[in-house]
């Protein structure tokens, strides 16, 4: 029998429940609702004692539905993502919407910044928000319109567009005056400038030297970043040569801030490239604008990788 209506708990205390279920995390719950930990664990706390039943197991690190919160989450989950577009809707009539892309922090600092002025001119009425973060996020939920995404054709969503591959290859500022790596003797006087994601082996040096035979090479050092557009930067500034994803760089490239140190004729392929992912099958006339721009500047660029 449906609850009456005065005995309805509050919508604060559902957003809160449906937060911590869409993360599984009171931490990133309470970002997403500028709360602090302690108030949305109130909210949690207070849910249960309306209901007279747990709808949380918090264990070390980890939050789990029972099976009354698995139910609650179901269909409260449902009925706040309505209220989400509905309400988003009805408060943006003659308001500006912006556009929010996601990508990770290389590819906004390294492939979007240096285009967005072009973008700003063609579209100026268009307010573009980008998104740099290297979580994955859920569009829909996390209002997000567009996506780049860096993974493998099978992995990548239906309705996907595929925007360009990936090439790896050593690349070096000009003042460190290397022409060509043509041995692992090459590297004793340099620094090695390293990615550390283990989940991408094809982008650290271990990989890279093991393909050639090189592994007996012994660098000067080795230095280590935690954020791929960390170790451009240190590589533009002379600090060591680093493993380029030539379609991010290409600019830098073209301008000859960075040289290509690779053995002659020898690039890496990845099977992994980058995705354009929309949340909506029928997007909004400038989030449409946005996808095309992003296409276009893909067609308009030039990888050194196909040279």
């Amino acid at each position: 029998m449906p609850l009456e209506l005065v005995r309805l708990s509050s919508l604060d205390l559902i957003r809160g429940f449906v937060a911590v279920g869409r993360r599984m995390s009171i931490t990133l719950a309470s970002q997403d609702l500028c709360l602090t930990q302690s108030a949305v664990s109130r909210q949690i706390n207070t849910l249960e004692e309306q209901l007279g039943v747990k709808l949380l197991i918090r264990g070390y690190r980890s939050i789990t539905f029972t099976a009354e919160g698995e139910r609650l989450f179901r269909s409260a989950d449902g009925v706040v993502q309505q209220l989400q577009e509905v309400l988003g809707e009805i408060s943006t009539k003659g308001v500006l919407r912006p556009v929010m892309l996601s990508a990770s922090i290389g590819v906004t600092g390294l492939w979007l910044l240096p285009r967005l002025s072009r973008f700003q001119k063609l579209h100026p009425g268009v307010d573009l928000r980008v998104s740099a973060n290297n979580r994955v996020a859920d569009l829909r939920h996390d209002g997000i319109d567009l996506a780049i995404r860096y993974t493998t054709p099978s992995s990548a969503p239906d309705g996907a567009t595929r925007l360009f591959g990936e090439s790896i290859v050593p690349v070096a500022h000009p003042s460190l005056g290397l022409k060509s790596l043509r041995s692992a003797q090459a590297l004793s006087n340099l620094n090695l400038l390293e990615f550390d994601d283990p989940q991408h082996p094809w982008l650290q040096w271990n990989d890279w030297l093991g393909a050639r035979g090189w592994t007996d090479a012994k660098p000067q050092g080795v230095l280590h970043f935690n954020q791929y557009d960390q170790v451009i930067q240190a590589a533009l500034a002379g600090q060591g040569i680093a493993l380029g994803r030539l379609e991010l760089i290409g600019p830098l490239l073209d301008q000859h801030r960075l040289v290509i140190v690779a053995p002659p004729k020898h690039k890496t392929k990845t099977t992994h490239a980058y995705w354009l992912i929309q949340a909506d099958a029928h997007p909004r006339e400038d989030v449409r604008r946005v996808a095309a721009w992003i296409e276009s500047e893909v067609r308009a660029s030039r990888p050194p990788a196909q040279e």
